[in-house]
């Protein structure tokens, strides 16, 4: 009897017809649909494998739901909303993908970025209502990117150094802050200059986070740290929401306290803060950090290079929890 894996939306057609070489595949068929936790407990119940993507939650009752569960293959760098422990204890292998997704991401970062200080988004919605405030009018006036000072919070990391590059070419002074100073070098080859979060805050003109979300990093960017930035500051964010409080955010936004905020990412995916949602001075995408058709076909593959292993009693390449193969010996 051939295996049966359910994928939790679709993905890119070559890796499916690879799939369907070896196993019986399925998957919710609506792109804008995250499938809820009854449907995945009826999908994990149905299937040996569940290929799931960044949005969907996996915890210990999906994961129960079907005692002979041969994997959880996602399409994420780190498995945070798959409970892994519960997985690990049943010995079904958790496998994720590489951080492949760093181009793709700063790409998008600075293009907020720029969207933000020339109130893109703003100029598109003004031009399609019908008005044309005139080539010279004051109505859009925004502000420079080049030459201006860009602070990298989690600036070490491969998304703030991608970043740093092309800040490099609109001639910016990079400022970044981290728990860790990179290599003398290394600041070398980006023109990165290490300096303390206040003073990042205090002397930025964009605040850039690439910070990973830990407990530590959790509201590291609170109404403290707005507070510290310059009433013609801009606020990006592509990393994880929760690193910013959301509410805070949108009292200094609201306040004028700071000029803007663009964000990929926030504090409740898929809810964000209400207030933000009417604002004219901040730019919002939903999550697409990685939507690059060619970059998602290729982790698609990736996926399915795990799930094969698996099929084949191999270890997975990119298995979270390498130690049940350990426990099974």
């Amino acid at each position: 009897m051939r295996p049966s894996i359910f994928i939790t939306q679709p993905v890119a057609q070559s890796a499916i017809e690879r799939l369907r070489s070896v196993a019986d595949v399925e998957w919710n068929p609506d792109i804008e649909h995250t499938m809820t936790k009854d449907e995945l407990r009826a999908a994990a119940r149905g299937h040996d494998i569940l290929f799931c993507l960044l949005q969907d939650r996996v915890d210990s009752d999906v994961i129960a739901a079907n005692a002979n569960l041969r994997a959880i293959a996602s399409m994420k760098i780190t498995p945070s909303d798959i409970d892994v422990a519960a997985a690990t204890a049943r010995r079904i292998p958790v496998t994720v993908i590489p951080p492949v997704v760093t181009e793709a991401t700063a790409d998008l970062h600075f293009g907020l970025l720029l969207a933000l200080a020339r109130r893109i988004v703003e100029s598109d919605r003004v031009l399609r209502s019908g008005v044309f405030p005139g080539a010279q009018s004051m109505r859009l006036e925004g502000a420079f990117a080049w030459k201006k000072t860009i602070g990298l919070i989690g600036g070490g990391g491969r998304i703030g150094r991608a970043v740093a590059q092309r800040a490099r070419g609109f001639s910016m002074r990079i400022l970044y802050w981290g728990p860790r100073r990179i290599a003398e070098s290394e600041e070398q080859k980006l023109d990165l200059s290490y300096v303390a979060l206040e003073q990042l805050l205090a002397e930025s003109d964009f605040v850039s986070i690439h910070a990973p979300l830990k407990p530590d990093t959790h509201h590291l960017i609170g109404a403290r740290e707005l507070a510290l930035m310059k009433p013609t500051a801009f606020l990006v964010n592509t990393a994880r929401g929760p690193i910013v409080d959301e509410a805070a955010l949108a009292r200094a936004l609201a306040d004028r306290r700071i000029a803007g905020a663009a964000l990929d990412v926030y504090e409740y995916e898929p809810r964000v803060e209400a207030a933000l949602l009417g604002m004219s001075n901040v730019v919002l995408t939903p999550h697409i950090g990685s939507a690059v058709a060619e970059l998602r076909e290729s982790m698609a593959h990736v996926v399915v290079d795990n799930i094969v292993a698996v099929l084949e009693g191999r270890t997975p390449p990119n298995c979270w929890n390498p130690e049940i193969y350990a426990i099974a010996q």
